[in-house]
């Protein structure tokens, strides 16, 4: 920082010699100059006006006494305030959590395998099948989150076709819930292996458990009692049928599959159910089949959509559709069966016409429960229980 030169003060004399005087000291500076040069003295300023005293102060006036005060009736009344509405607790949001996250991210997906009763035939639309599978799907996501649906199914599939060509479809689709429904072909073919058909199931449910998809599974009625055969032809279908059901049984328990029961009375007696064919639920059934496993989807959390409709939106077949499809669909089938299955199944009924005749039917049932705990025992080293008819 610099600094400037210092200037002398203003009113003070200074000399050569360095003598100064208001005292008249000084050489050279006469004693009267030294008292003109003093400038003069500012005028007196005047004098502060005086304060008041205390008691010229103005004093307030002083607060009421209680006994001046108003009575509380003479107060003006206030006007009454509305009253407000009475607001309820929150409540807690219906139905399942939202998924957070990147689960929220994750769009479900459902794969559906198995043979004609999947791929929807008793249900046509717009010259299509669609189904109890198609009819599940969209109750299975939301309005802001639908389900992704692929059917793999085809019809007259069996247990082989399911295993060899559908499952590896299904796992390259990735699917979150997957259904496998099959069997009944394999009852009606010459063929029939109950030990094949539950390895080959065993191996479909554990490929799909373990890459994450939950499965659906359902037991269903014989077609012996579906198509109202005789007795002798009757009996080995159903025994067939019943051994399936138990292989289905303990594959859903191993593997904590949705399962559905579908070979209840109340099911196969319930004829407005069922198409023209007798083998297929008509639209109706394939309602009541979405609609009985969305309840139970929705029951453990993975159904967060609505139900689909129970009400068929064509009318229920008559014997005039039951005529038509004998003469069209139907005479093929039979013609399909005479071939592969009839030769085989005349046998097993020749079989149950002896047996019934010398009152040794029982040692057919033994027989069939022998071959079914044999299939159930090439599943691990400790199968899971079950019997015939269970």
């Amino acid at each position: 920082m610099t600094v400037g030169p210092v200037r002398p003060c203003d009113g003070a004399a200074t000399g050569a010699a360095g003598g100064t005087g208001a005292s008249g000291r000084g050489d050279g500076v006469p004693a009267g100059e030294a008292a003109a040069a003093v400038p003069p003295r500012p005028p007196a300023a005047p004098h502060a006006a005086k304060p008041p005293e205390p008691s010229e102060l103005p004093v307030p006036p002083e607060p009421p006494r209680p006994s001046e005060l108003p009575e509380p009736s003479e107060l003006p009344e206030l006007p009454e305030l509305p009253e407000l509405p009475e607001q309820s607790e929150p409540s807690e949001p219906s139905g399942p959590p939202w998924p957070t996250g990147t689960a929220a991210l994750r769009v479900p997906r459902f794969a559906a395998l198995g043979d004609s009763l999947t791929q929807g035939v008793g249900d046509p639309v717009e010259g299509a099948w669609r189904g109890w599978a198609a009819l599940l799907a969209p109750g299975l996501g939301t309005t802001r989150q639908p389900a992704e649906f692929r059917n793999f199914a085809v019809s007259g599939a069996l247990a082989r076709d399911v295993h060899e060509t559908q499952t590896p479809a299904a796992l390259a689709y990735a699917p979150d819930l997957a259904s496998v429904i099959v069997g009944v072909n394999d009852t009606l073919r010459h063929g029939f292996d109950i030990r094949d058909l539950a390895v080959r199931l065993d191996k479909v449910c554990a490929a799909l458990s373990a890459s994450g998809s939950r499965l659906l599974t359902a037991c269903l009625p014989d077609p012996g009692r579906m198509l109202a055969l005789p007795a002798p032809l009757a009996r080995p279908l159903a025994r067939r049928q019943r051994a399936v059901n138990a292989v289905v049984h303990a594959l859903s328990e191993r593997y904590a599959a949705v399962h559905l029961h579908l070979a209840d009375d109340c099911w196969v007696e319930d004829r407005t159910l069922w198409s023209a064919d007798r083998l297929h639920p008509g639209e109706r059934g394939h309602r009541a089949m979405a609609r009985r496993f969305h309840a139970l989807l929705a029951a453990e959390g993975l159904a967060h959509g609505a139900a689909p409709g129970g009400e068929p939106e064509q009318p229920v077949p008559g014997r005039t559709a039951r005529a038509v499809w004998l003469a069209t669909a139907g005479t093929a089938w039979v013609a399909r069966r005479c071939t592969d299955l009839l030769p085989q199944l005349l046998g097993l009924a020749g079989a149950e016409v002896r047996h019934w005749a010398r009152g040794t039917s029982a040692r057919l049932d033994h027989l069939a429960e022998n071959s079914l705990s044999t299939a159930l025992a090439s599943l691990s080293p400790d199968p899971p229980l079950a019997r015939m008819g269970e």
